[in-house]
């Protein structure tokens, strides 16, 4: 493409040589940098592109667009002030790619928990309304039915549009897609043109990144208020922020809730281990789900795809037949009579949220046995709070490692004992190996009881001094099955 072409949109603090020229790609990672490419220097979390400006010229570069211009100038290299070369490159990577979140029904859901349930559900949904969708989300990205493995959250804005333009080619009228706050935060999603926007909740997350709750907050408010007049952005209003995220959105506002009068409101009927019986908007709907927050998250599928257009009674009929997705309260029943619960739960929040769900199913007619750890080289200010969390609501609660990445799993798992009182280390225990951690658990388990394992879901990996090694928490309770 004509760089001029690929400026276009983008507010220029200073142009030094000519835009007028063919660029054969673009680059962010001075690393892919070739002869004819674009080189956008980004201000990363972990790296300076701008230190990588004159390697990138020497690798090849025509031009480079950047926040600071650098003292020595190449020549016949052009030079691109902007004020924010994150934003810019999000805008240039939609327009290099032809705009494809234009030539399709974009939705974003964003918030702390329910972000991946809600986009996957929303996929089969759509797709099992005879529509071709793509999913962009924490466990795996789709282009129709075929699976593109998943590594971040949300990708950068060169694979995020590469993504979305091979789901303009594959005919997809659909895409449904997680927004995290590092993709609000970082501009990966600048360029994009979302049709809808969903609100599930917000607790304490990604503090280390963030820094405080409010910057975080921020973030994820910053996605409503860029919501175009033609969008709708439908929002939680059980969550005490829920409405604020609606404050100087131009999106039509919409709700839904389990507690209060809301645009599309449900209430549980009944509920068990096989699912719960759901008045959704005055109509009963059985559904093999589980727990409150899934019910909301269903709350939410069901009022998304309803301002999209599809009739109520065929969502609800295929929401009846949907599954929950891959380590979201995946339950697993035990020769021996015990439940095993498999979640993603890493919050406090999350982890309180999963654990009162069980503990108002079983009644007092079994035990609840929880496995849990926290992250390394994340949030240290959580780790007491989930082993709190996580005692408070079990019969006995095991702590062990999760990703410990490059920290010692025993200093983690220190700062959540750090949590407890002489009364709750009682009734805990501290297990450094997982695999040990879990077995433990169903070893302890009786007939009745339920084993949750927290923090991991469907993740199949676990990282110990920076290396990655395969493991599976759903495989490891069926080994001990």
């Amino acid at each position: 493409m004509i760089l001029d072409d690929l400026l276009q949109g983008i507010v220029l603090l200073k142009t030094v040589g000519s835009a007028d020229m063919q660029i054969e790609n673009i680059q962010f990672d001075s690393r892919k940098v070739e002869a004819g490419s674009l080189f956008v220097a980004t201000k990363g979390t972990a790296a300076d592109g701008h230190q990588y400006i004159t390697t990138a010229i020497e690798k090849g570069a025509v031009a480079v667009v950047c926040e600071d211009l650098p003292a020595d100038q190449t020549p016949n290299v052009t030079y691109i002030k902007v004020e924010n070369s994150s934003d810019a490159l999000g805008k240039m990577a939609s327009a290099w790619y032809g705009f494809p979140s234009s030539k399709m029904t974009l939705v974003g859901v964003t918030g702390t928990n329910g972000k991946t349930t809600i986009a996957t559900l929303l996929y089969q949904l759509f797709r099992k309304l005879g529509h071709k969708s793509g999913l962009l989300s924490t466990v795996c990205n789709y282009v129709d039915e075929v699976a593109v493995e998943a590594t971040h959250t949300t990708p950068d804005a060169l694979a995020l549009n590469e993504l979305l333009a091979q789901m303009v080619d594959a005919g997809c009228e659909y895409a449904f897609m997680e927004v995290s706050s590092h993709s609000v935060d970082q501009r990966r999603i600048a360029g994009l043109q979302f049709d809808g926007g969903i609100f599930t909740n917000i607790t304490r997350d990604h503090i280390d990144y963030h820094l405080t709750f409010e910057n975080y907050l921020k973030a994820k408010k910053q996605f409503f208020d860029d919501l175009s007049s033609e969008a709708f952005a439908l929002t939680n209003a059980d969550d005490k922020n829920g409405l604020v995220m609606l404050q100087n959105s131009k999106a039509k506002k919409y709700t839904y809730s389990l507690r209060s009068m809301a645009d599309f409101k449900t209430r549980i009927l009944e509920h068990g281990f096989e699912g719960m019986l759901l008045d959704m908007n005055d109509r009963e709907v059985n559904v093999s789900f589980i727990g409150k927050f899934n019910a909301s998250n269903l709350s939410a599928v069901f009022g998304a795809a309803v301002l999209l257009g599809q009739d109520e009674l065929e969502v609800l009929r295929i929401i009846s037949s949907l599954n929950s997705v891959s380590g979201r309260f995946e339950t697993l029943h035990s020769p021996a009579g015990f439940t095993a619960i498999v979640d993603y739960a890493h919050t406090p929040d999350a982890l309180t949220n999963v654990i009162d769900t069980i503990n108002q199913i079983l009644q007092g007619n079994g035990r609840l046995i929880t496995v849990v750890g926290c992250g390394g080289n994340r949030d240290k200010g959580k780790r007491p709070m989930m082993a709190r969390e996580a005692v408070n609501g079990s019969w006995k609660a095991i702590l062990t490692s999760d990703n410990p990445r490059f920290e010692e799993p025993q200093d983690i798992l220190n700062d959540m004992l750090a949590g407890l009182d002489v009364v709750d280390k009682a009734k805990s225990l501290t297990i450094v190996d997982r695999r040990e951690a879990i077995r433990t658990a169903c070893a302890l388990a009786q007939p009745g009881d339920v084993v949750l394992v927290a923090g991991k879901g469907h993740e199949d990996y676990q990282i110990i001094k920076g290396v990655k090694h395969h493991f599976d928490d759903k495989e490891v309770v069926r080994e001990c099955f």
